[in-house]
């Protein structure tokens, strides 16, 4: 609900009326030609003066709505409040008729047949609500959206996913002996394969993953977008997902910064160097597969900047 005063700007995209999908209803235009049609008569109906403009965007639908004014006089209020409840009931059932889109279309023309299709009576049940609620059940959007990216996750939690997955690939192979690697000769690095040279890089799909991964683990993970892809995603240090596939990063095989990156983002890489722990060096059997120099996070503490 807004105010008389308030004004409007929407920008339609997707193709969504009030209780699902919208569902077409004319074949002689084109699906987003009705439904920018729908927007408006959604804002007639709502009694605005509808004006349609055209931004100056890099987008296929970039057509706007714009309400800058009402169609009634503020004592209406209480009654057009009614009739937004009696078409929003309407579209559950009723296939509504396209109304006029020209500017500065009456209200009372655009919505009375509306009004009289859906029923001149409200349901008692609506009338007493029709101060507090448009619709049963509706629930708006919380003011503050919660982050459902993984990056909220109890750190503990994260480090606990990390290494078990981690622990999966590198144990899905027999492993052979480090000996080499003690030596100086990086070439050994396990990478979760068998350790030959040159390395063969062991992939697991997610869904194998995540047969391995407890109920609760896999319960918490399901309430964030992406689930285990987007944990594993942004723990880009430790692995590289690709096409639904999963396997340690391999720091030898990434491609040096580009020498024509732009200044801003070389200065981010630089004041990021040695801000963080290597987790390769921490916890990986073999250790870091790059030397100290060449890493660009921290071989324990005394290295953090």
């Amino acid at each position: 609900r807004s105010s008389y005063s308030c004004c409007y700007f929407v920008l339609p995209c997707c193709f969504f009326d009030f209780h699902g999908k919208y569902s077409r209803r004319q074949s002689k235009k084109t699906q987003y030609r009705e439904y920018l049609d729908f927007v408006a008569q959604v804002g007639f109906v709502c009694g605005f003066h509808v004006e349609e403009d055209c931004l100056r965007i890099p987008s296929t639908k970039r057509v706007s709505l714009i309400g800058k004014s009402r169609t009634y006089p503020s004592a209406e209020h209480v009654l057009i409040d009614k009739q937004i409840t009696q078409f929003i009931n309407s579209r559950r059932t009723c296939a509504v008729a396209p109304c006029d889109r020209r500017v500065g279309l009456k209200h009372k023309d655009c919505c009375d047949g509306l009004c009289e299709e859906a029923g001149s009576q409200l349901p008692e049940d609506e009338i007493k609500t029709a101060d507090t609620t448009w619709m049963l059940g509706f629930q708006p959007r919380e003011k503050v959206e919660k982050i459902r990216n993984c990056a909220s996750l109890p750190r503990d939690f994260v480090d606990d996913v990390v290494l078990s997955v981690a622990n999966l690939l590198l144990n899905a192979a027999p492993q052979r002996s480090c000996s080499d690697m003690q030596g100086g000769n990086r070439n050994t690095w396990n990478q979760g394969d068998e350790v030959i040279v040159p390395l063969h890089y062991l992939y697991l799909s997610l869904r194998e993953v995540a047969e391995n991964l407890n109920k609760e683990t896999l319960k918490k993970l399901k309430s964030e977008y992406g689930g285990l892809q987007t944990l594993l995603k942004n723990n880009h240090q430790v692995f590289e997902v690709l096409n639904g596939r999963v396997h340690i990063r391999d720091w030898r095989k990434e491609k040096p910064p580009s020498k024509t990156k732009p200044e801003v983002k070389r200065h981010l890489s630089a004041e990021a160097f040695k801000t963080r722990l290597c987790w390769f060096f921490i916890h990986h059997p073999d250790g870091c597969s790059l030397p100290s120099e060449a890493c660009p996070y921290a071989h324990g503490t005394e290295e953090l900047r």
